[in-house]
C-alpha cells in the first residue's frame, strides 16, 4: 500500500493516511504470520498422530496453505522494500475487499490520492449507494454521460445528515437534487429501505405526512406472522411514540387493518376483525409495559390478562389470548 503511495507522490500523501494504512498492513502481517506458525505446529504434530488424525491434520494443512500463499506475497513485497507492504492488487480479491470493508466513505475519499483507481471505481460506489439507501427514484432513470455514483453517494449522505437535523429540509434536499420523486409512495420506499435515518426525526416527519405513513404501512407484509411478532416488526420500522395519544392510535389502527388484509384466512378462522386486532394490540402494549417495567411490582398474571382481554374482545378464544401472554412473557416488549 505504501508502494502505491510512493507512485502517487509521497510528498502529497497525508501522514494520517500513511499511519492508518501502515497499521492495517501490520495487522494483516500478524494474521499471516500466525497462520504460518499454526501451519508449522500442525506439521510437527502430524508425525505423532494416528491414521485418522493424520487425515484431519492434512485437511488443516490444506486450509492453512492459504496463509502460506499470502505470506509469500507479503514476503515478496518486503523483499522490494524493507518496511513496505504489497500493493492490494497482489493480494487475493477477497482479502483486499475485507481490508476495504473497514473504511467508510470519508476514509475512502481521504485515501483517494493513494487508491486512485479504487476511488474512481463507479461500481464500488454504486454498491455503497444501494446497500445504504435501498431505494431512490434516480436508480431507475436514464443517466447522463457525466453521472457517477460517487457524487450520488455524497449527496445521499448529505441528505441523510440533513434529515436527522430537520426531516423536512432533508427530504427537500433530495428532491432538489433530483434523487427522489416528490410522490408519497416514492418517499415511503426511500424511508423503508434506508437505515441511516434518525427514528425520532422520522416519527416527527410521519406524524406530519400521513399520506406517506399510509404508503409506508402498505410496504409491510405480515402474512403468516403471529400477532405480537408482526407488531414488533411494525414498530421496528415505524417507532411508537413515547406517550399515548392520537398518533399512537393512528398507528395501531393502520397496523390492524394491514394485518387483517395480509392474513384473511387466519383472521376469519380466529374471528378477528380490525377492531378486535386493535384491542389486542393495546392489550399487548400494556402487558409489555407491565411485565418489563421495573416500577411495576405486582406483575399481571396470565389469568388476569385473559380475563381483561376477553372482556373487551368477546369472540377471541381463551387459548389464543393465552398464547399472546406467553409470547410477551418469553420474547419481551412489542415496542421496545
Amino acid at each position: 500500500v505504501v508502494e502505491i503511495g510512493r507512485n502517487c507522490g509521497s510528498n502529497r500523501v497525508d501522514i494520517f493516511i500513511k499511519n492508518k494504512l501502515t497499521k492495517m498492513g501490520q495487522g494483516l502481517w500478524r494474521v499471516v504470520r500466525n497462520q504460518q506458525l499454526q501451519h508449522r505446529r500442525y506439521s510437527e504434530e502430524g508425525y505423532y498422530l494416528g491414521e485418522h488424525d493424520r487425515r484431519l491434520a492434512a485437511a488443516s494443512r490444506r486450509h492453512a496453505q492459504v496463509g502460506i500463499d499470502i505470506y509469500h506475497v507479503l514476503r515478496v513485497g518486503r523483499s522490494k522494500e524493507e518496511h513496505g507492504f504489497p500493493d492490494l492488487e497482489l493480494l487475493p480479491p477477497e482479502l483486499s475487499l475485507t481490508i476495504l470493508s473497514y473504511l467508510n466513505a470519508t476514509d475512502l475519499c481521504l485515501a483517494s490520492c493513494v487508491w486512485q483507481d479504487l476511488a474512481n471505481d463507479d461500481v464500488l460506489w454504486q454498491g455503497l449507494c444501494k446497500s445504504t439507501w435501498g431505494h431512490c427514484s434516480i436508480y431507475y432513470r436514464d443517466h447522463p454521460s457525466n453521472f457517477n455514483y460517487r457524487k450520488l453517494y455524497m449527496q445521499l449522505d448529505e441528505g441523510s445528515l440533513t434529515f436527522n437535523a430537520n426531516p423536512h429540509e432533508g427530504i427537500g434536499y433530495v428532491f432538489r437534487k433530483g434523487i427522489l420523486d416528490n410522490v408519497p409512495k416514492e418517499i415511503a420506499k426511500f424511508i423503508f429501505y434506508t437505515r441511516t435515518l434518525n427514528w425520532k426525526k422520522l416519527r416527527i416527519y410521519l406524524d406530519d405526512r400521513r399520506d406517506v405513513l399510509d404508503e409506508l404501512v402498505t410496504l409491510h407484509n405480515f402474512s403468516n406472522q403471529f400477532l405480537p411478532n408482526a407488531l414488533r416488526e411494525f414498530f421496528r420500522h415505524i417507532h411508537a411514540p413515547e406517550e399515548r395519544g392520537e398518533y399512537l392510535e393512528t398507528l395501531i389502527t393502520k397496523f390492524s387493518q394491514r394485518f387483517c388484509a395480509c392474513n384473511p384466512a387466519v383472521t376469519r378462522d380466529l374471528g378477528l376483525s380490525p377492531d378486535a386486532v386493535y384491542v389486542l394490540c393495546y392489550s399487548l402494549i400494556l402487558l409489555s409495559i407491565d411485565l418489563n417495567s421495573p416500577h411495576v411490582k405486582n406483575k399481571m398474571s396470565k389469568r388476569e390478562f385473559i380475563r381483561n382481554t376477553r372482556r373487551a374482545a368477546h369472540n377471541i378464544s381463551e387459548d389464543f389470548v393465552g398464547h399472546l401472554y406467553d409470547n410477551i412473557y418469553l420474547v419481551g416488549h412489542v415496542a421496545a
